[in-house]
This record gives structure tokens, C-alpha cells and sequence, in this order.
């Protein structure tokens, strides 16, 4: 039996649509027999032989798709793995795409930016005897192969000399797209992703990623790509339309970030900040900012190293995670520090630690007879708290000082904490608070305020811009930046926190006033995992349930409300594309005043995710320390139960059992 047939076999033995099964065997016969695929054909051979038919049909059944944030995926062999040829075809989709937006214009300008990633097989999915073409594959690979296409379509690149010790951030890289006026960008990264995957997130000349309907546009122009023309690097270079960055740009964007200061430095050793890159390329952002405005800060200098292995991280390189801070919660421990700061690999998301008791307790001055300083536990801050943190924190400092813009804006997403709501209507700021998940949905509103002076029912230009946060740890807090910026954002919160420390409290005191000022929100986002192509089967079919019969109750609590994004006779109107179709496949359960219920399958990942919100109202005027710990406690059993409660519903619909 030939290779085709056992594969046709093999794929009749996974539980698929027929049509999904043909894709797969169409893309996996070009794969075996162009020439242009002979190196990868050993592995495939080996796949094959070993009968893998789950993983091959995983492999080759789609191209690997655009999510919110680009491409990203495992690293591998086929269509939908990231490789050269995914990413050549990405890019001279891309080249299409600019084409057609930039007609006539000569010469189309590109930034190239890559992180430290590199492919070693930890999942251990081929045979380390024979020849594989992505095996140590490295972002930076990715990115020369990516300027050989650009180059290659007539394009000018600009991108890092290979001899560099730095890297760009993607806030930095957003920014510099913005500096040079370039058409567009592409950042090879996999963000926060295990080791084993990489990724291209594609930038346009706003600095953001395309949005509906241009994203779909690109998509479809990537589909049709048939050809892709290619020049090796050397020869790219050769061509003097490869372009090197030099210190410049960078230095343009250290400085934009320390304007965002909003209280004066620190004194020598008045306050001290552990930080971690979590190997990855903070250290060149967010601490160099840190740094340059003063602070004393503690590296963990284990972690400082960038390495795409991410050798000395606990379980995942995700400031997100609790636990991939435990080296800088030691040092922090040891050191008596104030704040504990991290950033994910590509330095757009911001993680941190706090001691957690009032400064008081922590120092012994609060305690009958005293006692000796000591260090306190510590404390995890979520995404939705640095988000209402730092958007009370700045739109205070703004207003108590009268600089206020004359129309202040607040961006948020929609599964984003409500919090952030209740503060900048106290502000009387104007909000958007209902976006779709993925920072360039708030992009999207700041170039709509840049060309029209409007968005929806808020009227303002850039320059009236705050802040913008989203609960996966991204904060935004100026227009000439158009995705998360980890570096502006720890520079904000070690200033919240200097500031606290100068009128001796801690930023868990300031966390706990807003508290009790606005009321207490208690968010927690459920991750629902389902790998492969059966677990993607599986969420589709849970969400066409949930859209046909909504729960009536969760968590004992009525569904007050049921909203499906995907309606288009919905305030979202007509679905422009299958990129809008794909962020839009979210279902929201409000439950009364007290909390709601979104459920959003991932763009990019085999997972979905379902953000559960419960809040209280403001503590009550004559209320004791002891009944406002009873009505928080009350909110998070609450958050816990509809958490427990609506995983059950969707578990009994898949009729699998679900991994958390």
C-alpha cells in the first residue's frame, strides 16, 4: 500500500467530517510529493509508518488560521504547524495585502522583529534519527526567512543586524512602525506559549494588527498564495533593501515610556523592585525604563538570560501564572522588596507580586509591643487588578493635578473587569468597555479617533487617551503605541507603588480602598481545554447548544440575559469575514447586577475559555472590617460556584471530560 493510501486508511479511523479528512489527504499529498517539501518527507514517511493518525490529521487538515494576535502555533511539519513555508506564505500574503492597501506606492516599508524562541522537539513528536528541517528551528531563522520575502516582493525590511545582542519587543516594535512610517510589520514570537511553539503577528502601519475587515482580507490573499518568492538572506541583503536598526528608534521608545512618569523619582534605595524577563526580552524594556527613572531594582538573575528553552521558569514563561514568579517571590522575600514585576517573553504583558499585608503589619509597628521587621507573604496581582490599578492610579494624578485631557478616554474589553467602568465614570471620563478580546480592537478605536474623532457615542482625538486594559495582564497608557506595552505599564505601577511607600502604605492598601469605594470584583477566567481536531469539533457543537437552549440559572443565580456576538442583528452588526466570525464566537450570561459569564473559544489555541465575573456594591458606610470581609467572602465563594456550576453544563454538553 502506497503512502497516500495508508493515510486515507489511517484518517477513516478518526471520528471527522468526510470534507475535513479530503482536506487533510489534499495537503498532505502536495506535501509528499513537491519538490519543494523533499526534505520534510523522511518525518512523514516516519509518521505515516507509525500510523500517528491523529496527529498527522491535525497537521495537515487546515493552514494553521489567524486568531486574534496573528499565527501562532506548535512548531512542525504541515499546513498547520509553523514552519518556513507557513510563514512564507503568511508573508507574501502579507506582500499581496500591502499591495492592494498601498497602490502605486514605491518603496513599501516593513519592520521585522523577532523574540528568542527555538524548536527542540520537547514534545517529542519526530524521530530524532532522521533529517528534520525544523528542528532547532529559531525565531530569528523565521525572521530572515521572512525579510527574504519581503525583500523578494520588492519590499524595503528593516529589521536587527544579525550580530545584535537585542531584540524588539512588540510594543516596541509597534511603536517603531509608527517612528519609521512604515506600511506594516511582522514580529515572529509565541508570546507566552510553551517552548516548542512560535509564531507571526502581522502589524499594519498604524502599529496595530488588522482588524475586520482587512484581516480577513489577508487571510483570504494568504490562501491564494500558490507561489512564494523568496531570496536567501544573503542575497536580501545584498540587494541594499534590507535596512538595520540602530539605537535610534529604540532609544526614541525608552524615552516615550518615561514620559509617561506621573510622580517624581525615587531617592537612592527608597524603594526596591524585583524584576524578571522570565528569560525573554524585558530586560531590554521594561527594566532598562525602570532603571533609567531611577528605581533600584533587583534582577533575578537566573531569568535574565533570554532563552527561548525558558531553562529556570516554573511551568510557563506567562506572567499570568502565579507560579512563574516563585524565583522573584523568593528574592523579593529575602531582599524585603517592595514589588515584584514580570513580563512575558516579548515584554507586552506585565505580572506582579505584592506583600500581602498593609505596610503596618509588615513592618511591626502595627502589632502590641512591636516587633522586628520581617518579610510578609506575598500576594499575586491579577490582570483586572494591574488594570484598575493603574487606571485609578493615573486618572487621579491626572485630575488632582488639572491635567486632564479635555475629553479622557478608557478603553477596555468586554470580559475585562467591570471595575475599571465604575472608576472612570467616578473620573467622568468617557469609556468603551465593550470590546471584542485582542488588543487591536483597541487599536482599532484609537485610529477611528485619530481619522474621525469618534468611535460609537465617545468623541475625542488620541491625545484624550488614558489608558486601556484587558485581563491577560495588557495595559496601554499612550496613543503612539498601538498594542500592550508592558515597559510604560511597570514603569506606572513601581510609581503606584513608590507612591504608596511616601505616605507609608502599600499598593494592596490602595488595591483594597478601591475596593471599597466602588465595590469588590472578583474575576476568574476557566480555561476548557480540548486539544486537536476533536476537541475543536466538540466547543463548536457546546456553543451551537448553548445558542439554541441558554441555561435558564448558573450558579443558582438567573441568566438575566443571554448575548450572542455573532448575532448581526446585534449591536455588532453584519459579520464582515471568517476572521470576524471567529473573534465574534462568544456567548455572554449576565446575571443581574451581580456578575456575568462570557464563554470564548481561543483563536489560536486548542482551548476555550470561560470569564466569569462577581461583584459586590461599595463597602457599606457604618460596615465593620469584619462585615466586609464576610461580603467578600460571600463574592468569592459566589465566583467559585458559577465557575464549578457552568464548567459542569458545558462538560455534560460535550459529554467528555474536560481538562482545567
Amino acid at each position: 500500500m502506497d503512502l497516500m493510501s495508508e493515510a486515507r486508511q489511517g484518517f477513516q479511523t478518526i471520528p471527522v467530517d468526510a470534507d475535513v479528512r479530503e482536506q487533510a489527504l489534499k495537503f498532505l499529498k502536495h506535501w509528499l510529493t513537491e519538490t519543494g517539501f523533499a526534505a520534510y518527507r523522511p518525518q512523514l514517511e516516519w509518521l505515516i509508518g507509525e500510523k500517528q493518525w491523529a496527529g498527522l490529521l491535525d497537521r495537515f487538515y487546515q493552514i494553521l488560521p489567524f486568531g486574534t494576535g496573528g499565527r501562532r502555533g506548535a512548531v512542525g511539519i504541515g499546513p498547520n504547524r509553523m514552519n518556513l513555508w507557513t510563514l512564507g506564505a503568511s508573508v507574501q500574503g502579507h506582500c499581496e495585502y500591502l499591495k492592494e492597501r498601498f497602490p502605486g506606492m514605491q518603496p513599501l516599508r516593513v519592520v521585522v522583529a523577532h523574540d528568542v524562541r527555538r524548536f527542540e522537539d520537547v514534545r517529542k513528536n519526530y524521530n530524532p534519527q532522521l533529517p528534520n528541517p525544523v528542528l532547532h528551528l529559531t525565531s530569528r531563522h523565521l525572521a530572515d526567512h521572512a525579510v527574504g520575502v519581503y525583500v523578494a516582493n520588492g519590499m524595503h525590511a528593516y529589521t536587527l543586524p544579525a550580530d545584535s545582542n537585542r531584540f524588539l519587543a512588540t510594543p516596541e516594535l509597534s511603536f517603531i512602525i509608527r517612528f519609521l512610517q512604515a506600511q506594516g510589520g511582522l514580529n515572529i514570537s509565541a508570546s507566552h506559549n510553551p517552548p516548542d511553539d512560535n509564531g507571526g503577528k502581522f502589524y499594519d502601519e498604524r502599529g496595530g494588527q488588522p482588524v475586520p475587515p482587512d484581516d480577513q482580507i489577508m487571510a483570504d490573499l494568504v490562501d491564494q498564495v500558490t507561489t512564494i518568492k523568496a531570496l536567501p538572506w544573503t542575497e536580501a541583503v545584498r540587494t541594499g533593501r534590507v535596512h538595520f536598526l540602530d539605537n535610534a528608534s529604540h532609544q526614541a521608545y525608552i524615552d516615550l515610556c518615561r514620559r509617561q512618569s506621573l510622580v517624581p523619582p525615587p531617592k537612592a534605595n527608597e524603594i526596591q523592585v524585583v524584576y524578571t524577563p522570565l528569560h525573554g526580552v524585558g530586560s531590554m524594556t521594561a527594566m532598562e525604563v525602570l532603571v533609567q527613572q531611577g528605581f533600584r531594582v533587583l534582577p533575578v538573575e537566573e531569568q535574565m538570560k533570554p532563552d527561548g528553552m525558558f531553562p529556570n521558569v516554573t511551568q510557563t514563561p506567562n506572567p499570568e501564572v502565579p507560579v512563574s514568579m516563585d524565583r522573584a517571590e523568593a528574592l523579593a522575600k529575602k531582599e524585603k522588596a517592595d514589588l515584584v514585576l514580570s513580563t512575558d517573553p516579548d515584554a507586552d504583558r506585565l505580572g506582579a507580586m505584592i506583600p500581602s499585608e498593609p505596610r503596618a503589619l509588615a513592618t511591626g509597628t502595627g502589632e502590641p509591643g512591636g516587633v522586628s521587621p520581617r518579610s510578609p507573604p506575598w500576594r499575586f496581582v491579577t490582570g483586572n487588578e494591574i488594570a484598575a490599578l493603574l487606571t485609578h492610579f493615573k486618572l487621579s494624578k491626572l485630575s488632582k493635578r488639572g491635567q486632564m485631557p479635555g475629553s479622557p478616554i478608557v478603553i477596555k474589553t468586554e470580559v475585562t473587569t467591570g471595575l475599571i467602568t465604575h472608576i472612570a465614570r467616578h473620573f467622568r471620563t468617557q469609556v468603551v468597555d465593550n470590546l471584542l478580546v485582542g488588543f487591536k480592537y483597541i487599536a482599532d478605536v484609537l485610529w477611528h479617533l485619530e481619522q474621525s474623532g469618534v468611535y460609537e457615542d465617545v468623541r475625542g482625538t488620541p491625545e484624550d487617551f488614558v489608558i486601556a486594559g484587558e485581563e491577560s495582564h495588557g495595559i496601554l497608557v499612550t496613543p503612539h503605541i498601538r498594542d500592550k506595552d508592558a515597559a510604560s505599564a511597570a514603569l506606572l505601577l513601581a510609581e503606584l507603588a513608590l507612591d504608596q511607600k511616601r505616605q507609608g502604605k502599600t499598593v494592596l492598601d490602595y488595591l483594597n480602598s478601591i475596593y471599597r469605594q466602588f465595590g469588590y470584583f472578583r474575576n476568574e477566567v476557566v480555561p476548557v481545554v480540548m486539544p486537536g481536531i476533536q476537541g475543536k469539533q466538540n466547543m463548536a457543537r457546546i456553543l451551537e447548544q448553548l445558542r439554541k437552549s441558554p441555561p435558564r440559572e448558573i450558579g443558582d443565580l438567573v441568566v438575566t440575559d443571554c448575548e450572542d456576538l455573532r448575532d448581526e442583528k446585534g449591536r455588532l452588526g453584519p459579520i464582515k469575514g471568517a476572521t470576524d466570525a471567529a473573534s465574534r464566537n462568544v456567548l455572554i450570561f449576565r446575571l443581574g447586577e451581580r456578575g456575568r459569564v462570557a464563554l470564548r473559544p481561543s483563536g489560536t489555541e486548542p482551548k476555550a475559555k470561560a470569564y466569569v465575573e462577581v461583584c459586590s456594591g461599595p463597602c457599606p458606610a457604618r460596615a465593620s472590617e469584619e462585615q466586609w470581609q464576610r461580603i467578600r467572602s460571600e463574592v468569592d465563594y459566589l465566583t467559585k460556584h458559577i465557575a464549578e456550576d457552568f464548567l459542569l453544563k458545558v462538560k455534560q454538553l460535550a459529554g467528555i471530560e474536560i481538562k482545567r
